[in-house]
């Protein structure tokens, strides 16, 4: 669904919306995009050790140079007691970004998720939008948030995307995440609906949220 910067990328995506203009694609053709598409470079990164807010406010009190960075990213928070029924990272929203949709097109992620297995957005071909995921940390620090995204046509995956969002320190408001700008495909054979399943994830593999929903590709936005 994105439009991806790097030539690789592109060449794939260029191919994928080819066939798409062409002819219906088939499921042989559906499977071709998603080896294309599929990202063979492996990252050798490994997560830093997990330390409580607690910890992290008394190490080295007296470096001032680790304190400004401490309250850089932690602001004035103080180690309260918190809820142990609420999560630590709560996924609020996704919201679609478009300048030119004629009205909002956001999921309340606190609702009824399978209620949106069964609906649609619809997008208009060709429009560049984004993806704004609303999120809260309650308790303690949190490394390395991600959002990955895995979009299917006819059952089969033809992209994934995997966004990193970053680490973040507990506080009252909410954070917002964006994706980079991305442009809808278009193309008489390119419409048509699309289910994505997302998930909020971080470097400990803890599954936040995960959901689905569906994007339907129009000719415009009321057809």
């Amino acid at each position: 669904m994105r439009r991806p910067r790097d030539s690789r990328a592109l060449r794939s995506r260029r191919s994928t919306l080819s066939i798409m203009a062409e002819q219906e694609p088939t499921p042989e053709q559906l499977a071709a995009i998603a080896a294309e598409n599929e990202d063979s470079e492996a990252v050798n990164y490994k997560p830093p050790a997990q330390k409580s807010l607690q910890e992290i406010q008394e190490l080295d009190k007296d470096d001032e140079s680790l304190r400004k960075y401490k309250e850089a990213l932690l602001g004035n928070c103080n180690v309260v007691a918190a809820d142990p029924t609420v999560a630590n990272v709560q996924v609020t929203r996704l919201t679609l970004m478009c300048e030119t949709a004629p009205a909002p097109l956001t999921l309340d992620l606190q609702g009824d998720l399978e209620s949106y297995k069964k609906q649609s957005f619809v997008l208009k071909e060709g429009v560049e939008y984004r993806i704004k995921i609303s999120f809260k940390v309650n308790k303690e620090i949190v490394s390395g948030l991600k959002y990955v995204q895995q979009t299917y046509r006819k059952g089969v995956k033809i992209d994934k995307s995997d966004y990193m969002v970053g680490s973040y320190g507990p506080r009252p408001s909410e954070y917002e995440f964006l994706t980079p700008l991305e442009e809808a495909p278009k193309g008489m054979l390119a419409r048509g609906t699309y289910n994505i399943k997302s998930k909020f994830t971080d470097d400990d593999k803890h599954d936040h949220l995960s959901w689905e929903w569906n994007l339907n590709i129009k000719k415009d936005w009321k057809d």
